[in-house]
């Protein structure tokens, strides 16, 4: 028989908690051409990523981030018509002023332009702007969005001050994208640094009209992504939220992938314990 060690050896180090999360029905106000629209939703979360600070050679330079646009495009699992965003300030020391925040369908994952038709503003207690606390995450308020099952969501913020210590997750295996200036509604990013990483991007929540549950997958960099092909969107937690959608008994269920890259169960290092 083998030891426990053994087993964990065999295992490759990886340890995965799967958790079904349900999410009761709330009331939330969405924004859409004509004004704010009352609606009964049901939330769950379509995508996540766990936050760190960023190793050095992974941190961008301070003066990339001072008036700065971040392009950032993420894979969503369960699908819905309103959206909202977390907005990070984890492991800041300081404020951050985020002037602000646009969603749009991206014509390619591994590339910054956006369709323009499906650029939508999204607002913080009805401002365009929101200041963040330091160790603080914020949800913007829900904006009607036709975010499909399976689809890819570029999430686009503006920053005119850099971040006083940064948050975000290393391993994205997704490209992203910054440039100097405010170019938050533009379609295409022409000149912008292209970067492996995410940043301030800690999840997306969608409304859907089923009752909303969601697996969380816990792991380490087997769980993050290693393997997997840049902005294929191909982790195993991605092959996992496909097969829910492929069965209509299942499709209302999320997948997050709380992964980090060397994460411990007990021992911080990249990113904080799994007990934490």
């Amino acid at each position: 028989m083998k030891t426990r060690k053994e087993l964990l050896a065999g295992l490759g180090g990886v340890w995965v908690a799967l958790a079904m999360v349900a999410m009761g029905f709330i009331s939330a106000q969405a924004q859409t051409a004509g004004g704010p629209m009352q609606v009964a939703a049901g939330w769950v979360g379509s995508w996540a990523a766990s936050q760190q600070i960023p190793e050095p050679q992974n941190a961008l330079p301070v003066q990339e981030l001072q008036d700065a646009t971040l392009r950032e495009i993420v894979h969503l699992s369960v699908g819905g018509e309103l959206v909202r965003v977390h907005v990070s300030n984890a492991f800041g020391l300081g404020p951050l002023h985020v002037t602000a925040v646009h969603i749009a369908v991206p014509v390619s994952p591994a590339a910054a332009k956006v369709d323009a038709a499906t650029d939508h503003a999204l607002t913080f207690n009805g401002r365009p702007d929101v200041t963040i606390p330091p160790g603080a995450e914020y949800i913007s308020d829900p904006v009607a969005f036709h975010a499909a099952a399976l689809s890819n969501l570029a999430v686009t913020l503006h920053v005119d001050q850099a971040p006083v210590r940064q948050t975000g997750h290393p391993g994205s295996h997704a490209d992203s994208y910054v440039l100097n200036g405010d170019h938050v509604a533009e379609a295409d990013l022409p000149g912008a640094k292209m970067v492996e990483h995410w940043y301030l991007l800690a999840g997306v929540d969608v409304a859907t009209s089923s009752t909303p549950n969601a697996v969380v997958a816990f792991g380490d960099s087997i769980t993050d992504g290693h393997g997997s092909t840049l902005n294929g969107n191909n982790r195993w937690p991605d092959d996992l939220a496909a097969r829910l959608q492929a069965n209509a008994a299942t499709q209302n269920i999320g997948v997050l992938n709380e992964g980090i890259g060397g994460n411990r169960l007990l021992l911080s290092g990249l990113g904080p314990d799994a007990l934490a």
